[in-house]
């Protein structure tokens, strides 16, 4: 027995965090932008009085996704369990993640209009707005189904404690590749280069044919098959929510709660972004003239080359003194977020990239795997759920809400195609991030004391596969 994922486990882990990071991203980075490029595009400022802001629309939009996404994790997650398939949830997932990504481009106000025979300006653009948020509902169903419920569950079940700090960093940096990959594509849309239209169903193929792919790829492994469960739906639904499991579990639950308070801190900024450096960076430093020169490209590589060099220096460390890189991690982002607060310079930005990049990666890589280490082992589905609370509804809720008092508070505005003025993000919300970070460290002192390194965590031989075996 070895300590090793087959070559097609880790071609699937490739595959299948790719894809899945082009949807999210495409659905966290570009339905903001497309709110705001596009159907706030050319509407009066009556209008908006009528409806509601763009940084509005955008945190709503958000946080009911957020919720969307732990309702259906609970439910899909214990589910996956039951049947004990993660296969079917992954690939049939997956395809149709991409079909409701795709139909993002056919929402456009004046379809939503002749939809629902509207004539009013306010109410147009009010529908269309809810009408997105609907569809990133739907969407949203459709990725956790198969990527936080599923997938995830899959990934645990593969992999044993000392393999996940290295899986996690892969994730992370497949993921990273994937968000770079959607922006890169994205630039185009937000630019105006390609439509919103061309962008979407593009994508969207993309994913649905990693589905199909999934159904012939994909297996389940042993471990999989051995779950247990109380055999009643209901109660493993609320499994997570029992007093006892809670005191039994502590330390599983206080890095829960540290993690979010770190994800909190990222969703003040993260949903506005690419808006803020559309109508703040790139005005404020020349725009793209002035950001393409060589002392700024010099910078650039210097940061990316030192901030690299860390993470694998922290990464190396962290598989003897995990806490101690955990409270680094911490301390380190939240130090880059205020420095982002302090000025719209793309030197004092490109600086601020090497904690933030640092800080999160460690924070994203060292508390996925502890969390992973932390689940009662043949219990993954069922801690999705609760994962997820932790992760993803609560930083998605909480935290847009902030930055987008953080950005109405700061007053900054653009105006749009017809002269309105429309409120854009401002770098105000870089402070309230780093302040929420900080909060972060507070359970995550209890849980170093409690003892978080690899080593205090329980291996599984038998849920080690063989790689002639695993698949």
């Amino acid at each position: 027995m070895t300590e090793r994922l087959s070559k097609k486990n880790w071609f699937i882990l490739f595959l299948f965090c790719f894809m899945g990071g082009i949807a999210w991203n495409t659905e966290n980075m570009y339905f903001n932008t497309f709110i705001t490029n596009d159907i706030y595009a050319d509407v009066s400022r009556a209008a908006i009085l009528g409806s509601m802001e763009a940084t509005t629309a955008v945190a709503r939009m958000v946080a009911l996704s957020a919720i969307a996404a732990v309702v259906t994790t609970f439910l899909m997650g214990a589910l996956s369990d039951k049947l004990k398939n993660r296969k079917l949830f992954i690939s049939v997932g997956y395809l149709f993640w991409g079909a409701v990504t795709a139909v993002f481009g056919f929402i456009t106000k004046e379809n939503i209009a002749t939809l629902f025979h509207l004539s009013d300006e306010a109410t147009i653009l009010g529908t269309t707005v809810w009408f997105v948020i609907l569809m990133d509902i739907v969407m949203t169903f459709m990725g956790s189904t198969s990527n936080d419920a599923a997938f995830q569950a899959w990934v645990t079940d593969v992999t044993v404690p000392r393999q996940r700090p290295l899986v996690e960093t892969v994730l992370s940096v497949v993921g990273t590749v994937s968000s770079f990959a959607v922006t890169g594509v994205g630039s185009f849309a937000q630019a105006g280069k390609i439509t919103y239209k061309v962008f979407f169903i593009g994508l969207g193929i993309l994913v649905s044919v990693c589905g199909v792919v999934g159904l012939f790829l994909i297996k389940d492994p042993p471990k999989t098959a051995k779950i247990q469960t109380s055999g009643n739906y209901l109660s493993d639904l609320v499994y997570g929510f029992r007093p006892s499991v809670i005191k039994e579990n502590a330390k599983l639950y206080l890095s829960l709660l540290s993690f979010c308070f770190a994800i909190i801190a990222f969703q003040v900024f993260y949903p506005y972004l690419l808006t803020y450096v559309q109508y703040v960076i790139l005005p404020d430093n020349g725009g793209f003239n002035g950001i393409l020169t060589p002392p700024v490209i010099i910078t650039a590589v210097i940061v990316a080359i030192v901030t690299l060099t860390c993470i694998v220096m922290l990464l190396k460390l962290s598989t003897r003194k995990r806490g101690f890189c955990l409270v680094t991690g911490v301390v380190v982002l939240a130090a880059g977020f205020f420095l982002l607060s302090t000025s719209t310079s793309i030197y004092v930005i490109l600086i601020s990239i090497v904690p933030v990049v640092l800080g999160n990666a460690l924070v994203n890589i060292l508390f996925s795997a502890t969390v992973k280490d932390l689940i009662p082992e043949g219990k993954a589905g069922l801690f999705q759920g609760i994962r997820m609370i932790f992760a993803v509804m609560l930083p998605m809720v909480i935290g847009p809400v902030i930055g987008d008092k953080a950005c109405q508070n700061a007053a900054r505005t653009m105006l749009n195609d017809v002269g309105a003025e429309v409120i854009v993000p401002a770098k105000d919300m870089f402070l309230w991030a780093g302040a929420v970070c900080m909060l972060a460290l507070i359970p995550l002192f209890f849980l170093v004391k409690k003892g978080v390194d690899a080593a205090d965590q329980p291996q599984a031989p038998e849920a080690v596969e063989s790689p002639d075996k695993a698949s």
